[in-house]
Order: structure tokens, then sequence, then C-alpha cells
């Protein structure tokens, strides 16, 4: 085997998830050359791979079968012997079926799976991790069942961030998400602020678009141990910044992924979501937390809403925020 493609043009999570198949296939074959495809603007969580080769984009902003008209000639000229689909929809379906690829592996569940070389299950509920899934379609090549996903900041990123690790103890929250079902209510995370202010610095995490509930969070904890970073760091120097952390405390989202990455202590709340879809943490000090009782509209989704059906939301604001309980 000599040239592989991976395509996964899902969220940021999806893509960290998938950079387990890069490590083991360059384990079992170490002179395959492995490309990327990811959406336009993940491009930069492959960056310093040294697994990679090249990283492709699908930017749909330019129309979205002009995208794939173009990608499908670029790798058409590549003759991958195995091209490997992770997402699920159509236009990486797409891509992945016009390829050229001599094999084509991916989920049964895309709808152009039919045209597959082999298509394989992709079951969620029953606890298996998500990178046991995109593991699997690689077993055959002597892939591990399950490795840890890897990002690989830069010595500039880290040094980036050093003024900030320079306050001793410090905390990373990653407060937002995609979905609001799975975002712990700001009144939350002000409680785990005031118990993790004594103890040292708490830096807020978040693109651009995420500055707003940072900045809300800031202004009503009334806190001098707390700052702002959201927008200011790129998902490298944040991913370098969580490494150090004394912990970090993140949704059932993308930073979660960034910490098992990373191998940081991490503790995961889960809301409207829960654990054994199979994105929980990796990281070897890793903790849940979510709401001890049982409810029965809970899960609500796999991706979650942009409010509660139920309008009560009261698996994210009965996780208790305590001492005891989160670590």
């Amino acid at each position: 085997m000599n040239n592989v493609l991976v395509i996964q043009t899902a969220f940021i999570g999806d893509v960290i998830l998938s950079t387990p198949l890069a490590s083991e296939l360059k384990r079992n074959y170490p002179k395959v050359n492995i490309d990327f495809l990811v959406k336009k603007g993940n491009e930069s969580l492959l960056q310093n791979n040294p697994y990679i080769r090249d990283i492709y984009t699908l930017d749909k902003k330019q129309g979205k079968y002009k995208a794939i008209l173009h990608l499908v000639k670029e790798f058409r000229s590549k003759h991958y012997d195995l091209v490997i689909n992770l997402h699920r929809f159509g236009s990486s379906g797409l891509i992945a079926v016009f390829s050229g690829g001599k094999k084509v592996y991916g989920f049964k569940k895309n709808p152009f799976a039919i045209f597959y070389t082999k298509s394989f299950e992709h079951k969620i509920g029953d606890g298996t991790h998500e990178v046991e899934r995109n593991l699997s379609l690689i077993a055959e090549f002597g892939a591990s069942k399950i490795v840890k996903p890897q990002l690989f900041p830069t010595e500039n990123d880290f040094q980036k961030v050093a003024e900030y690790a320079k306050q001793g103890q410090y905390f990373c929250f990653a407060p937002s998400s995609v979905w609001f079902t799975k975002q712990l209510p700001l009144e939350k995370w002000l409680e785990l602020l005031h118990i993790k202010e004594k103890q040292g610095k708490v830096y807020l995490l978040g693109a651009p678009s995420d500055t707003e509930l940072c900045d809300a969070i800031l202004s009503k904890s009334n806190s001098t141990q707390v700052e702002n970073l959201a927008g200011k760091l790129s998902i490298l120097e944040s991913a370098a910044l969580m490494k150090n952390a004394t912990r970090n405390y993140v949704n059932d989202s993308g930073p979660l992924h960034m910490a098992s990455a990373m191998n940081a202590p991490v503790t995961a709340f889960f809301c409207s979501t829960i654990p054994s879809f199979g994105f929980g943490p990796l990281s070897d000090d890793s903790k849940i937390s979510e709401i001890k009782d049982k409810l029965y509209c809970r899960p609500c989704g796999l991706h979650g809403h942009n409010e509660c059906p139920e309008k009560h939301f009261r698996c994210g604001r009965e996780i208790e925020i305590t001492e005891e309980k989160i670590p």
C-alpha cells in the first residue's frame, strides 16, 4: 500500500478522532503516504502531523459541486490504493466513489456506500468509542482496536501560551458548544469558577464566536482570577495551553477531544447527550460529570438542540457542581 486518502469533512471533534487512522496506518505501513480531506477551516487541526503528507480542504463556499469536481480531478491523479471515508453524508461519499481509489471503504450510513468496496456498520449507543468505530475500517491492516487521537502544537505554540502558564496552577474552561443542549448552563460554569478561582488562574477558551458567552461569564464572576482567551488563541495554541493545565473543563464538544489528543487532565460535562454514544474523553486522567437521575427525555438526540425540547433542561441544570463531585 503506497497512497491512502482519509476523508472526514465533519466537525472539529470528528477530525481529531480520525487522526488514529493516520498513526495506525503509518505504524503498520511505514512508507505509506497518507493524505486527508477536511472541511475548510479544520485544516489547522492536522498541521505538523508527522503521519500526514498532504491536507486538502472542501470549501463549499465556492460552490458545492464545483468544489467536489475540483477535488475529484486532483484525487484521481494521485492513484490512491485506498480511500477511507469516515463522513456519513452524500458529498463525501460522492468524492470517495469518484476518487479513482482502487479500494473505497466507509460506513454503510453514507448514501453512496452501495458503491464502496467495503462498507461497515456505524452503531451508536452501545458504548463503542468513535475511535474504535473509525479504526474498525482498517482492522484488516493490523490497526489496534483503540488508540488516543493526537494534535501536534509546535514549539512556537507552546511559547505563545507560556506567559499564561507562568501563573502557576491554572485551569482551562471551554464553556461553549455548537448545540445549546450540549452546553453546561452559564450559572453552572460560574459555580465551578468560584471553586477553582481559589486554587489558581482560570482561562476561558473558545473560538471568536464564543467571546460573548465567555465575556458574560467573566463579567458575572467578578473575579480577578479569570481571563477570557476566546478568539485570542489558535486551536493548536489552545491545545498547548490545555496540555499543561492542572485540569480542563469541557462540554461534549470539540475541546473534549482536544484534551484527549493532548492526553490532558479533563472533566467532561454531558448534558443532553450520553457517554455511551462513544464520544467520551480518552485522556489517562479523565472524568465524566452528568445528572444522577435518569430522565425520560435524555438523550434527546445525537447532536443536541438549540433549546431544550421539554423546556426544562434538567440534564444541564441539575448537574452537581461541588468540590466533592467535580475533580
